[in-house]
């Protein structure tokens, strides 16, 4: 009689890559990982297609700009590119503009950027600098850094203008992890916007073991991409190009038994492993922890003699502590109260709308998307690379942005690692080819995973949701204009 084996049924969302789960390789490490990166918050969210309107068209990005831009928070700039009274930063999102100031008492403002006389942008976009008062170039009224009116030059030529109903407008503003965050919201008091406390979610408890205010802008790049914003954000949101796009990875790191979660309105997360090997790698080709090791250690870390495992422990444990050590001597720090999972693991936050955070000590990445104008195939990619600060002597000054066009390599950026340029060189070379075929595609739209790409699908669910909530319900809007 010939066996059989009953195939098991499963429910949609509920399928795993076979073998070791993130949460397996993460409870076999040698020291135990914060109680936040053992959460799992995952729930099947729909299979519909996702339309390729809603990247290409620009109604539907004029439509993002009015509804979801106007009231999310996004981070402005980080308070050490504003450190003392006077200091200036300009924050630009599509035609928005905000001027983030340091006043005299030391807090924090923002103001939209445009003068009350005649529109004049007060200072120019992406600018930073000091400016003990904010003086239009134009023609020269001047309000104090409170957003006061204090010089109209002919002010007898103006006897209808009063001061007190020419205040600069305020821009609602919060600060979390060292960030300064802005929010355009100016609805009535009954319709407005979350705090940015409440819109953070789990963010402030899952960081509490990593205070990003306790890090500098060691290097900072703006690229220009030949993309949306949206389809450029979720080339971030996931694991599952791994295979294809940095099959150079699939040796020494995790990837379709990756971990997704999704937490609230606005925050979601994936954990990828290092130290470990692709489920994808047939059984006979796959190394032995020290081959994982060895290939570690000659990537990432060439020049470095390549320790033996010992007996009990796997290359996770052994790379967790290298880098430990070579970046405590970098960095004059002690990272060694640090889990395996902390120190080298990719682990990815991601704040809605636009913004990434990579609490990791080995990755210690923050990014975000923004449109670059109103053409929604188009867009503009930030990347900070955060450092702790050290633990005697100074704190080194904030990086100066790095430009890159559309076809500069990120490895031309001085102080990125060559390995990471790599990296971000391939993942964004996909995304030409990806915005000419989201037009010259017969079928008209994307079609996720209901598990690996559900951070995109809670994405996208989201920004209709905005758009939705700013028109109206009854006004969502419609197939053409997607």
């Amino acid at each position: 009689m010939t066996d059989t084996v009953t195939p098991v049924t499963v429910g949609p969302g509920d399928a795993r890559c076979p073998g070791p789960s993130t949460r397996d390789l993460i409870l076999g490490d040698s020291t135990p990982a914060p109680a936040a990166l053992l959460v799992e918050s995952y729930s099947f969210s729909g299979d519909d297609d996702v339309p390729y309107e809603e990247f290409t068209s620009t109604a539907y990005a004029a439509t993002e700009h009015d509804h979801m831009w106007s009231r999310t928070w996004q981070w402005a700039c980080r308070h050490e590119h504003i450190p003392e009274p006077g200091d200036y930063y300009v924050y630009d999102v599509g035609d928005r503009s905000a001027i983030i100031v340091r006043g005299p008492d030391g807090s924090v403002k923002a103001f939209h950027n445009a003068c009350l006389h005649r529109g004049t942008q007060l200072k120019p976009p992406a600018s930073v600098g000091y400016s003990p008062k904010l003086r239009c170039p134009f023609h020269g009224w001047t309000w104090s850094l409170d957003g006061d009116l204090i010089d109209v030059p002919c002010e007898w030529d103006f006897p209808h203008v009063e001061a007190a109903d020419f205040s600069l407008p305020e821009i609602r503003t919060g600060s979390w992890g060292g960030f300064v965050f802005v929010n355009f919201d100016d609805c009535p008091p009954e319709l407005m916007a979350p705090s940015l406390e409440e819109y953070l979610g789990v963010l402030p408890e899952h960081f509490a073991n990593w205070d990003l205010a306790d890090r500098y802008v060691e290097v900072h790049i703006r690229k220009k991409l030949p993309a949306n914003w949206k389809a450029s954000a979720e080339a971030f949101l996931e694991a599952y190009h791994i295979l294809e796009t940095h099959s150079q990875s699939i040796y020494t790191a995790g990837d379709a038994n990756a971990q997704y979660d999704v937490f609230g309105d606005h925050v979601s997360r994936f954990i990828h492993t290092i130290g470990t090997t692709s489920p994808h790698v047939p059984e006979a080709k796959r190394p032995d922890e020290q081959g994982i090791l060895n290939m570690l250690m000659a990537r990432k870390n060439p020049g470095y003699e390549v320790p033996e495992i010992p007996e009990g422990e796997r290359a996770r444990d052994v790379y967790a502590r290298h880098m430990q050590a070579v970046l405590g001597e970098q960095y004059d720090n002690d990272f060694s109260q640090l889990s395996v999972t902390e120190t080298i693991d990719s682990i990815e936050y991601f704040l809605f709308p636009n913004a990434f955070f990579f609490p990791g000590l080995q990755i210690p990445l923050c990014y975000r998307f923004r449109p670059d104008g109103p053409d929604p195939d188009r867009c503009i990619y930030e990347v900070l690379y955060l450092r702790p600060k050290p633990q005697s002597g100074p704190t080194p000054q904030p990086a100066e942005p790095f430009d890159l066009d559309v076809h500069d390599s990120y490895t031309t950026v001085p102080g990125l690692p060559i390995s990471l340029g790599q990296v971000l060189d391939q993942d964004t070379a996909n995304l030409a080819a990806q915005t000419r075929g989201f037009k010259a595609s017969k079928k008209r739209g994307q079609t996720l995973g209901n598990y690996q790409e559900i951070r995109a699908r809670h994405f996208q669910s989201t920004v209709r949701r905005y758009i939705a909530e700013g028109r109206g319900a009854s006004e969502a809007p419609t197939a053409t204009e997607r």
